[in-house]
């Protein structure tokens, strides 16, 4: 259904992954290739790493793929999961529900600063961070809906 936005968040992640490998390999020539430290190589690696960790934890990577403690959930019931899945969500989509505005109106005040080399404002720095939060929310959501249905709570295969 919603393919293309998939398509599209990897390829933005990829741009990233991509840009950053770049600037590193031009850091490591610079550095130890001429002996000429470029010093805007630091802060646009720093600035796409953190970039690349959000971007892909937002909306690139699936909720099935991340780390999970599972030993308690593999040994309960279907009905345990779901109670446990929905006060789960609830917990992180709430949790980033309220800290979405107040972490929105700091990102926004960061636009007066910019960084000390490239001078970018801050809050194109640290945006990623609240689309995190946003798309924290929205997986909860998704997620408590499907748990009240019994979707993804099933029995898992034991070998």
């Amino acid at each position: 259904m919603f393919l293309w936005l998939r398509r599209a968040a990897n390829a933005i992640g990829g741009a990233l992954f991509l840009m950053l490998f770049v600037v590193f390999i031009i850091q490591i020539t610079a550095r130890f290739g001429f002996n000429k430290p470029l010093p805007w190589t630091d802060e646009a690696a720093v600035i796409l790493y953190v970039w690349v960790i959000l971007w892909a934890a937002a909306v690139v990577v699936p909720q099935r793929e991340h780390v999970v403690f599972d030993l308690v959930w593999n040994s309960v019931g279907q009905r345990s999961r779901q109670a446990m899945a929905i006060v789960g969500n609830l917990l992180i989509g709430g949790l980033a529900l309220v800290g979405l505005p107040a972490s929105w109106d700091y990102v926004h005040f960061m636009r007066r600063e910019g960084t000390p080399v490239l001078d970018i404002p801050f809050m194109w720095v640290y945006l990623p961070f609240v689309l995190l939060l946003a798309a924290l929310v929205v997986r909860s959501v998704y997620a408590i809906w499907n748990a009240a249905r019994g979707v993804g709570v099933q029995a898992e295969l034991r070998l």
